[in-house]
């Protein structure tokens, strides 16, 4: 590798200097319309759609990446089973009044303003507390099923409401009920020794909300809602604030449904099990959540697994807002793994959009994500099998050692690289600017005809890809497979990054591929490809919105193109690029259907002939960039 003053050096030395042609046509002079002539007007472009359906019918993986259902089927079993049918008529009533407590029923116990339940059953509360506690203690085998039908509970020492034993806590909020509770910002614990209860709603043991009313938890000195084994959301309208987390359940956290917000000094929903590898996870299967974290947004010591839902994510103070070396405020996270099957997520992230310490799967979903960091990041795997993401803002798009995309349409904009194939342990928040990253420079322009046999990949079967990056467009300090889809990169303006930099190889056997960029570092694809590619490198750079055309000898357009910033190189792969004689063209106008710049249809006229070229081999480099 050439050292980047080295490069610099280089960059400065091409400013000066006039590059010079390779191919027969290509002029030696700095202006790209020299020595040109009229392009043929109004050529059909043969449709980029049934080029690609052609190509990618080898895109499947070897093993299909697991889904979020099938995840969720395999911890089914964890969760604790109850109907939540509230026998009203034999429901203990527990009224509150102020300081006072009364009860019409066996099992609950009264000192003052607090009430013990000490029996499995179903107590129905309503009214106020202003300073008081209820709490659970049973040793019954069967639940207990508080229902809270129009409470205000209020505690100045401790939890408002503690499930302290029993088998199994159910909250159940009563239809068109409104129901809030708030707890001291100092407690005297019950149990001094483990510091317990530490939440506003606080249980030992399973807990479960559901119910068809709303919820509101203030909490002033730690969580708002946290139990010692899982919490199970059915459905309910529960709005949060707490010093530090907002919804923990220690094992899993599990949400089927509801309307849930939370605003948190801490983490907005964790698990947290460091113990069991079998727990420590988040499952969502539905409702509308809405988080805003001083921390992570969504964040699972194992898995998070998500097959529906809307998300509204917010963490650290989102994407303009910086974080510490040691903070972590990431939009979702899961340590041991990231699964996602559908939904609608927007997350703002100071940190990583979406993380895992080891593996993400996407199968769908719809996502925006802006971020101060990676918008999708796993320090081992990233697969996306579907799903629209957009990735709004960010120091890198996609980051892993390896990715896979195998379909789907992904557009990234960055403020380094786009899709960038790295190894080790991700530096959050940390963004040292583009071209300076965790990736660095990659080998010589499409000439490699060795074997790669190392760890970091890049796989490209199928879907949509844009990309628009500062740094690299597909930065791989490995190796690129492509043998289907659809790759338009926007790359850099400065020599010392390219739209294709990659260390190993880069063989495309499939798909259809345009690049575009700074010439001082481009790439194209390599020798060992079965797909034909050819890389130009222009005399000086043209400006962003001029239209690029290729053409063969019949005059069908391969590729017509208006790159959204300058640029100076140009890689294109397409299946169409068969041997035989080509056209470059620029300038211009067209019709037909423009998608992130590239036309699927239509026609090209009135364009400026900049050169013609030959294909007579797999990679094919013209002019001439490209120095290390």
């Amino acid at each position: 590798m050439i050292k980047k003053g080295f490069i610099i050096l280089l960059a400065g030395m091409l400013a000066l200097l006039t590059l010079v042609g390779c191919g027969s046509d290509m002029a030696a002079t700095s202006d790209p319309a020299s020595s040109s002539t009229l392009a043929q007007t109004h050529t059909e472009t043969i449709s980029i759609a049934d080029v690609i359906g052609e190509e990618s019918t080898t895109n499947a993986p070897a093993s299909a990446p697991s889904s979020a259902a099938a995840a969720l089927a395999e911890t089914a079993a964890n969760e604790p089973a109850t109907d939540s049918v509230v026998d009203a008529a034999g429901a203990v009533l527990i009224a509150l009044n102020g300081d006072t407590i009364a009860v019409e029923g066996d099992g609950v116990a009264i000192e003052g303003a607090t009430a013990t339940i000490t029996a499995a059953g179903t107590y129905s509360l309503s009214g106020t507390l202003a300073d008081g506690q209820i709490i659970i203690d049973t040793t019954d085998e069967d639940a207990v099923q508080i229902v809270l039908n129009g409470v205000d509970i209020r505690s100045s020492t401790s939890a408002p409401l503690a499930f302290i034993n029993a088998a199994q806590g159910v909250i159940i909020l009563a239809d068109n009920s409104a129901n809030y509770i708030e707890d001291a910002s100092a407690y005297t614990f019950l149990d001094a020794a483990e510091e317990e209860p530490n939440a506003a709603i606080f249980s030992n043991d399973d807990l479960t909300i559901t119910g068809n009313g709303s919820l509101t938890v203030a909490a002033n000195y730690n969580d708002a809602i946290s139990s010692d084994d899982s919490v199970t959301i059915a459905s309910g309208h529960i709005t949060v604030t707490a010093v530090d987390d907002g919804i923990r359940g220690k094992d899993f956290l599990t949400i089927h449904g509801g309307t849930i917000t939370v605003e948190a000094g801490g983490d907005g929903l964790k698990s947290d099990n460091e113990d069991d590898v079998e727990l420590g996870y988040i499952a969502i299967e539905g409702g509308t959540i809405t988080v805003t974290a001083g921390g992570d947004a969504i964040q699972a010591q194992t898995d998070v697994m998500v097959t529906g839902g809307e998300f509204t994510l917010v963490s650290g103070g989102g994407s303009a807002a910086q974080i510490g070396e040691d903070g972590s405020a990431k939009g979702v996270k899961g340590v041991a793994s990231v699964l996602i099957d559908g939904g609608t997520f927007t997350i703002d992230a100071a940190d990583d959009a979406i993380h895992s310490n080891g593996n993400i799967t996407i199968n769908g979903g719809v996502f925006v994500l802006s971020t101060g960091d990676d918008g999708i990041h796993a320090d081992a795997t990233v697969t996306v099998n579907g799903g629209d993401i957009d990735v709004v803002q960010s120091y890198e798009g996609i980051e892993s050692a390896v990715i896979m995309l195998n379909d789907g349409n992904i557009s990234v904009i960055a403020s380094d690289d786009g899709i960038n194939v790295a190894g080790g342990v991700d530096g959050s928040g940390a963004m040292p600017g583009p071209g300076r990253g965790r990736g660095g420079p990659g080998a010589a322009q499409g000439s490699e005809t060795f074997t790669y046999t190392g760890d970091y990949y890049l796989f490209i079967n199928g879907g949509t890809i844009v990309v628009d990056a500062a740094g690299d467009g597909l930065d791989a300090n490995g190796a690129i497979e492509m043998t289907g889809g659809v790759v338009v990169v926007n790359g850099p303006t400065e020599s010392m990054n390219g739209a294709l930099d990659y260390d190993g190889t880069f063989n495309i056997s499939g798909g259809y591929l345009v690049a575009v960029g700074s010439a001082g570092m481009a790439q194209a694809p390599g020798a060992a490809s079965t797909q034909n590619s050819v890389l130009l490198n222009l005399n000086g750079m043209l400006p962003g919105g001029t239209l690029v055309n290729i053409q063969n000898e019949a005059g069908e357009s391969l590729l017509t193109f208006a790159p959204s910033k300058e640029f100076q190189s140009i890689a294109f792969s397409s299946p169409e690029l068969a041997t035989g004689d080509y056209t470059l063209n620029y300038g211009g106008s067209a019709d037909g259907t423009s998608v992130d710049g590239l036309y699927t249809d239509g026609t090209y006229s009135a364009g400026t002939e900049y050169t013609g070229f030959t294909i007579s081999s797999v990679t094919t480099i013209l002019g001439g960039g490209g120095f290390r």
